[in-house]
């Protein structure tokens, strides 16, 4: 059969890429038609995402898309990290450039919000982990903050809604992203609208809920005349990166046993795919959350910070005149002592300090350890402690799932860490397989390709990703010296 194309626009904390599917009836290929940065700006204060910059760029690369591939083209879909929102007022009046999860506002709110509804209330309604900049508590900072946003506010749309608004004029609420907001219900599949009254936001502002694989409509006009896209459909994927991330996972289902994911990358997001959710004590006393998968799945899961800490020592040690390549990083901690110094990942002191490396260290002075003074060791002590955490989190995933996993399947830009991807493995005692790279965008497409008939079902979506996509396999290594060291990285975290 002829070649039909499948666009993915997908939107990352720190960058964006327009991608096109193409699929043969058989196997699934990926060609790049545009690539561009993404990041925060500092509007008086106020850290903020730069969404006509990045309304500009999605439509260069569809132009691009369209040039390349004229006539091909059946549809365009959009994903993007969670939790950030657009508002539109009277007559879809865009308000102002949606703010950045990493703004301050929301510092201290999760404990301001116990105030209109206690933990265990937020929880047994949202069956939702606790991190501070969930939509939730954005939008109650907004109120404690006497938002002239949100008074004159008729509708939030999650960042891939407000990108699916731009492409066809249609205003919805794809279910996977809804389901990262703390203002969703797992249980009953709807908004938690008893909760928002009593939060003081009103219901209305929450809209439509639709499943992945919706078709919404065609291109505006303008759109369309502008990309020279003609007969194009707006297609929801999973809108949620991590959705499509898992979407994308290339698991067999005849074979392996139980597996579980682990899409890494800047954050490291590790659970199981399961058909219910878990709302329970044990589940909130973990902070796990309950997200929308697709097919109407949940994803049982856990957010785990990633290669922040790598990442940011490389921006300080560049910043200083020390411009390491991911390649030197790696060749140099691979010369630095193994397992000698852990920190705990998720610690406070690590979510946004000026130098990551003082923060390591400091760490590790804290609790007593050697102190990493290489830049080697500081990324050796990063990628170890990565992976032990991973360790922790994936026992809590048997523990609440009642599953045995055998396999752990890497995806995302994570997957391109070797060491990271090898230490995961001996960490965690099961074998590893990593890839695809791009795990987000293939989601993406492919559920596309599963809303046109193309392909059959997510199963065979799965196969063709298989089929088409080469990865790697980690055994684990050294068991009985990675087990010594979990039980000390246990102690050093007080977990």
């Amino acid at each position: 059969m002829a070649e039909q194309a499948f666009i993915g626009v997908d939107l990352g904390a720190s960058g964006g890429r327009v991608l096109v599917g193409l699929f043969d009836g058989k196997n699934l290929r990926l060609d790049e038609a545009h690539r561009f940065g993404n990041g925060p700006t500092n509007v008086a204060g106020t850290l903020h995402w730069d969404l006509l910059a990045l309304w500009n760029d999605v439509q260069a690369g569809l132009r691009r898309a369209g040039a390349k591939y004229k006539g091909q083209i059946r549809s365009v879909g959009v994903d993007t990290w969670g939790v950030d929102f657009g508002l539109l007022g009277r007559g879809d009046t865009l308000l102002g450039n949606p703010v950045h999860y990493r703004d301050r506002r929301t510092e201290g709110m999760p404990t301001r919000a116990f105030r209109y509804a206690s933990r265990e209330a937020i929880f047994a309604a949202t069956g939702l982990q606790f991190m501070p900049f969930n939509t939730l508590f954005q939008l109650l900072a907004m109120r404690e903050g006497h938002s002239p946003l949100l008074d004159v506010a008729e509708r939030m749309l999650m960042m891939p809604d407000l990108f699916h608004w731009l492409l066809s004029g249609e205003k919805t609420n794809e279910i996977t992203n809804a389901t990262t907001t703390q203002c969703f219900n797992p249980q009953t599949g709807r908004w938690a609208t008893d909760l928002l009254q009593q939060c003081g936001l009103a219901p209305g502002l929450f809209g439509e809920l639709v499943q992945a694989g919706a078709d919404i409509g065609a291109l505006r006009r303008d759109v369309a005349e502008a990309t020279e896209l003609a007969n194009v459909r707006v297609v929801l994927p999973g809108t949620h990166d991590t959705a499509s991330a898992v979407m994308a996972v290339p698991a067999q289902s005849d074979g392996g046993g139980p597996w579980a994911y682990l899409s890494s990358g800047t954050w490291a997001l590790l659970g199981v795919e399961i058909d219910r959710p878990i709302v329970n004590d044990r589940c909130r006393e973990l902070n796990f959350t309950n997200e929308g998968g697709v097919g109407g799945t949940i994803r049982l899961l856990k957010n785990i910070t990633g290669l922040w800490l790598v990442q940011e020592c490389r921006r300080v040690w560049s910043q200083a005149g020390r411009d390491y390549s991911w390649e030197e990083l790696t060749r140099l901690a691979a010369e630095a002592p193994s397992l000698a110094s852990l920190v705990d990942p998720d610690d406070a002191s690590f979510a946004a300090p000026t130098d990551m490396p003082v923060a390591i260290r400091e760490y590790c002075l804290r609790t007593r350890q050697p102190v990493p003074e290489s830049e080697g060791a500081v990324i050796r002590t990063a990628i170890e402690s990565i992976a032990l955490r991973s360790r922790q989190v994936l026992g809590w995933v048997e523990e609440l799932s009642g599953q045995r996993i055998k396999t752990l399947h890497i995806v995302g830009g994570g997957t391109q860490n070797r060491p990271l991807c090898q230490a995961t493995a001996d960490a965690c005692g099961v074998r590893v397989v990593a890839g695809p790279v791009e795990a987000t965008a293939i989601g993406n497409v492919m559920m596309q390709a599963v809303a046109a008939g193309a392909v059959g079902s997510i199963a065979e979506a799965r196969q063709i990703v298989a089929r088409s996509f080469a990865v790697e396999e980690y055994a684990p290594r050294e068991t009985d010296r990675w087990q010594e060291a979990f039980a000390r990285f246990q102690q050093v975290t007080r977990r």
